[in-house]
């Protein structure tokens, strides 16, 4: 195991809400909360300032409930082009000590200074705290930095001293800090995977790095193996340097999706296959760009009344990059895993995997479709080329406009749809 990485985890605190705060001082020192429309009582909580969660307002809690707990909050509408220009400046600065910036979502972001080590006198920790430091003098707002030989406990830093703290995180001190905590703590250990540790009789992370490694991953599988790693301070994966040009990583590629929580609840099929359409016309975009196709198409839906997500995948016949196979077999999913009129939904996803490149040999259909297949790839990619000089509403469905919902919807402006994977 190599425990001479320096690797750290820089997390803007309460993103949205310390963006608004830092365009807009007289919101300082108030709570604050950034959701939808609270007149039309749709919508939830996408982040509350400090201020406003000392009062109990939680994230993903409805607006009408954070009003409960909070009446004096200030709400106001989430502004992604200003948290997404925030999120820029933050990386630029991140990368005048490194060339090693991986995003992590627009708030977060690993960096691998063990090569920068000798601008500090050798000092991780003061690397740290000049970053801390500028970021809240030029950007107006905090971080919270991990500092660990690993991306996992880096993560796991920033997330034990909130807001503005700075964790360090060795291996004499790991024991320590990290083994008594909750196994949920650890990055990529959901509720299911919690659920199933707890019954093992697995409540710390100490414990999970201690059990027997067959039983986990008889328990398992492969991700048992994996969350273990982590647990024991195993991971190597690397700090993979940013790509400009498709405003994500460089990485190998495991899955694309796209997911919006929406201002109002999904409870018809009509509009459910509309979002969906959006969700998917921006996935099938981004494998285009990508040079790649997909085997699976995958939907995920959150219950708008208990915010419960569940989710649902289909293999297709052939590997695909076409938005209206991709997103007719996404429709058909939600269709038929969800009775939208008896379980409404407010947020929708759209994940396209088992990725395949899009170069090489094509199965040709005996039925003479492929020809077809042919023209209605080179029509998306003739609306990628007016979207990409023109913006993304050059071209649109009809559906949009009749829907004032979904006429300022904008998958590709508001969400970064982005490949997802922690492993190259």
């Amino acid at each position: 195991m190599d425990t001479h990485r320096v690797i750290l985890h820089s997390d803007m605190n309460a993103f949205y809400a310390s963006v608004e705060q830092a365009e807009h001082p007289g919101l300082r020192g108030l709570p604050l909360i950034v959701g939808g429309d609270e007149e039309a009582r749709h919508g939830i909580v996408l982040t509350a300032s400090y201020e406003a969660k000392r009062r109990g307002v939680k994230t993903g809690s409805t607006l009408w409930q954070a009003r409960r707990v909070c009446p004096d909050a200030t709400i106001v509408p989430p502004d992604y082009r200003l948290y997404r220009r925030y999120s820029l400046m933050a990386r630029t600065l991140y990368n005048q000590y490194t060339d090693l910036v991986e995003p992590f979502g627009p708030d977060e972001a690993w960096l691998d200074v063990t090569d920068s080590l000798h601008l500090m006198g050798r000092d991780p920790l003061l690397i740290a705290q000049e970053i801390s430091e500028r970021v809240r003098t030029e950007l107006g707002v905090t971080v919270s930095i991990g500092v660990s030989w690993n991306k996992v406990f880096a993560k796991f830093g920033s997330d034990y001293r909130k807001p503005d703290g700075l964790t360090v995180i060795t291996p004499r001190n790991a024991e320590d800090l990290v083994w008594p905590a909750p196994v949920s703590d650890l990055i990529y250990v959901g509720p299911a995977t919690t659920r199933k540790l707890n019954h093992l009789g697995i409540h710390t992370i100490g414990q999970l790095a201690l059990a027997d490694g067959a039983l986990i991953r008889r328990r398992l599988g492969k991700m048992g193996t994996m969350v273990q790693r982590f647990a024991q301070g195993r991971d190597q994966s690397p700090v993979r340097c940013l790509d400009e040009g498709i405003c994500d990583v460089e990485r190998e590629v495991k899955s694309v999706g796209n997911a919006n929580t929406l201002p109002f609840d999904v409870d018809d099929e009509r509009t459910g296959r509309q979002v969906v359409w959006l969700m998917g016309e921006s996935v099938a975009q981004r494998l285009r760009t990508l040079g790649l196709m997909c085997r699976t198409v995958g939907v995920f839906a959150r219950d708008a009344g208990t915010l419960w997500g569940r989710s649902a995948q289909v293999g297709l016949e052939r590997p695909t990059d076409i938005t209206a196979e991709i997103c007719q077999a996404a429709a058909r999913l939600l269709c038929q895993g969800w009775d939208l009129r008896h379980e409404p939904v407010r947020a929708i996803g759209v994940r396209a995997s088992n990725l395949v490149p899009a170069v090489g040999p094509v199965q040709l259909d005996l039925f003479g479709l492929e020809e077809e297949r042919l023209r209605q790839r080179g029509l998306d990619q003739t609306i990628d080329a007016l979207r990409s000089r023109f913006g993304n509403h050059a071209v649109r469905h009809l559906s949009e406009l009749a829907d004032p919902r979904l006429a300022s919807m904008d998958p590709e402006r508001d969400n970064t749809t982005h490949p997802v994977s922690f492993f190259a």
